[in-house]
């Protein structure tokens, strides 16, 4: 549907002895400049419901809940 290129953003993890020191703000920050010099339309990322610490991160960046993400394993 669109001719430009989406970036899809899965298993982001800092380690539990180096959260809050802004590490994961600068991974995804250098994400969506890489994202935004190869011309993506949107960046998808996915997150579990109870990630609430990730979902709060995904907003300070600008990012919206936007719905579900549906899987099938196989």
């Amino acid at each position: 549907m669109h001719k430009r290129p989406f970036g899809f953003l899965e298993d982001v993890f800092v380690d539990e002895n180096y959260r809050g020191k802004g590490i994961g703000t600068t991974i995804l920050s250098a994400v969506i400049d890489e994202a935004k010099k190869r011309g993506c339309y949107k960046l998808v990322c996915t997150s579990r419901y109870e990630n609430e610490a990730a979902h709060n991160i995904y907003k300070k960046l600008g990012f919206r809940d936007h719905g579900k993400e549906f899987r099938l394993d196989l």
